[in-house]
């Protein structure tokens, strides 16, 4: 099977699986995450088949997503497998695709270039106007509210915390999205990433402001 071939048939798979998700993590951030991190490829010099592999299955092991991770990282490997990937292949997207999430800053930095784009091109997708929408949306699935200015903000939370633990849309912000900028890896993702936090900063002021 060439490249392209399993580029589509793993669009497919993954548009497929995803058809009813209602958190913000839809087909429609893989493919947006997907195509950013193809361009942040080319510009850095990655692997773009690993890159594009990665960044089109890497919420199909998410707790968010799937009801148990490891039951997503069978399929996803099984996936892998049936489409001719490599051993090597597999496990570079495998290892991208568990260690790239935030989970609430608990993860360590990532290692390869590949894993560094499809983070950044993952992150990127959770700042500016697209977050702002993704983290309302996610902030009602889970029912929380909008905003609540009597939740202590979580400075340091453990992943258990961090997803199970009670916070608002705007609480979101200042746990995860506002540090976003500075944890970018790649000089393509710093690069696009000032804009969006921009954009951040500016509408939790206004939210603020009229909140008041």
């Amino acid at each position: 099977m060439n490249e392209l071939t399993m580029i589509q048939k793993t669009e497919k798979w993954v548009k497929d699986q995803l058809e009813n998700e209602g958190t913000g993590h839809d087909w429609y951030h893989i493919r947006r995450v997907t195509k950013q991190a193809r361009e942040i490829a080319n510009v850095e010099g990655a692997n773009a088949l690993i890159v594009t592999l990665a960044a089109l299955l890497h919420d199909l092991i998410d707790d968010k997503v799937v009801a148990s991770e490891e039951e997503g990282l069978k399929q996803v490997t099984q996936w892998l497998v049936s489409i001719g990937t490599t051993p090597e292949q597999r496990q570079h997207i495998i290892t991208i695709i568990t260690t790239m999430s935030f989970k609430g800053g608990n993860n360590k930095p990532v290692t390869t270039i590949e894993a560094q784009v499809v983070q950044d091109a993952d992150r990127l997708d959770a700042i500016g106007a697209i977050g702002v929408a993704r983290t309302f949306i996610y902030a009602g699935s889970k029912g929380d509210p909008m905003y609540d200015p009597n939740l202590a903000i979580r400075d340091s939370v453990t992943m258990e915390e961090y997803r199970n633990g009670r916070s608002s849309a705007i609480g979101h912000f200042y746990e995860k999205l506002l540090k976003l900028k500075d944890l970018m890896n790649t000089e393509e993702g710093k690069k696009r990433a000032q804009l969006r936090h921009q954009f951040l900063e500016e509408f939790v002021q206004q939210f603020l402001k009229e909140w008041d």
